[in-house]
């Protein structure tokens, strides 16, 4: 039987809308069950306070919970290859660290390739690493730092909470900049290297400042200057390095990631609720409490962000000549 050509284009037209409306539907009716944020961080630290600041968020706009899941290890691979591994629904989300743009050229034997196989949804928060030392040590600004470092070569020991994370790397960018020798020492954890840093076991760290800020304002350690391009609104009367080196920027640039092949539509709703938490007054000013600034954008934003901040840390990798632990 033939049918009439007005109906068949009818016919036709309903069924290549099917999908679409599907898709549609499907984005509408997300979540429908508790989603999990996978942080590769033990509770307490800077990235898990930030993923659960957002995460309430979620849940508060979006009716459901968002559960943090810690998987702590190996700078956050861990959480990652299982964020890589779970189904593209929607239902698991990585919390994006600088440790997976560093990860991505640090570690040859990764089972995984960050950039291929995590769909980027939205970046949160650039936050704010400080240049600190012992008091003992007799420099009070970055020039002097310089200078004093150039003067007595290997006498200044460089704390971080572990090779190839945040801490370190700002470090080893600093020291690529500016041409001095700081003697890496890494610890497990921020936590240990402050301790260290305190008692003059090591004499610099470039430290995240939710970590340092209270050893900052009581007097035990000294605070030089801030890594971001702008100046931090928790420590609003310190420079930046980069008004003392020209060019000189490191943050840890963090965000929302999820499987590859997760629904658009799922990816667009979640970056434009985590948009609206970053606009949220309440929640900026967590977060500057915390020595982070809001970045909203686009997944294509952050998709660039991560291309960029992967570029950059993998140029500091090769000159400092870095291998993992």
């Amino acid at each position: 039987m033939k049918l009439p050509r007005r109906r068949f284009l009818h016919l036709a037209a309903g069924a290549a809308a099917l999908p679409v409306a599907s898709r549609v539907a499907r984005a509408q009716a997300y979540p429908s069950r508790p989603v999990r944020i996978v942080v590769g961080f033990p509770p307490g630290q800077t990235g898990d306070i930030s993923a659960r600041l957002l995460g309430q968020w979620l849940s508060d706009r979006l009716g459901q919970p968002f559960v943090i899941e810690n998987r702590p290890g190996a700078s956050s691979s861990i959480a990652t290859e299982l964020v890589v591994n779970a189904p593209p629904d929607g239902y698991t989300l990585l919390w994006v660290v600088t440790s997976n743009y560093i990860n991505a050229t640090l570690k040859t034997n990764l089972p995984y390739n960050f950039i291929r196989d995590i769909e980027p949804v939205a970046s949160t928060t650039r936050s704010t690493l400080v240049a600190v030392v012992n008091p003992s040590v007799p420099v009070k600004t970055v020039p002097e730092l310089i200078g004093y470092a150039k003067a007595n070569p290997g006498k200044l020991n460089m704390a971080s909470g572990g090779i190839g994370n945040s801490t370190h790397l700002a470090g080893e960018l600093f020291k690529m900049m500016t041409g001095i020798e700081l003697f890496h020492v890494p610890y497990r954890g921020s936590a240990p290297a402050l301790t260290d840093l305190i008692s003059g076991q090591v004499q610099v760290m470039f430290d995240l400042t939710p970590s340092s800020i209270g050893y900052i304002r009581a007097g035990q350690l000294r605070a030089l200057a801030v890594t971001t391009a702008t100046r931090s609104g928790a420590l609003p009367e310190l420079p930046t390095i980069g008004e003392f080196v020209p060019g000189y920027e490191a943050s840890a640039a963090g965000g929302f990631g999820a499987p590859k092949g997760t629904p658009v539509e799922i990816i667009r709703k979640l970056n434009a609720e985590i948009n609206a938490g970053l606009s949220d007054p309440d929640v900026r000013s967590r977060y500057a409490s915390l020595g982070s600034v809001p970045n909203p954008g686009s997944p294509a934003d952050f998709g660039k962000l991560v291309a960029a901040e992967t570029e950059k840390w993998a140029t500091v990798i090769k000159f400092a000549g870095i291998k993992p632990e």
